[in-house]
């Protein structure tokens, strides 16, 4: 659980505003995106060498 203590005189806005950096910050979006379906280790290994030869790729074509 996020918890932020309130400044005097702070507006609720930067406080909610530093609420959100925070909440971003720590990824609980990203956990729960990941959390929402199971996926098998070797699809999980297929993603991520997928996803470097996609970025290997990128980078040849800027340096080409």
């Amino acid at each position: 659980m996020l918890i932020i203590e309130i400044k005097d005189g702070e507006s609720i806005d930067r406080a909610l505003k530093r609420y959100k950096r925070k909440f971003q910050n720590a990824g609980i979006i990203k956990e729960v995106r990941k959390r929402r379906e199971f996926a098998k280790p070797s699809v999980h290994r297929r993603n991520e060498i997928l996803k470097a030869v996609y970025k290997e790729q990128l980078r040849s074509k800027e340096e080409g």
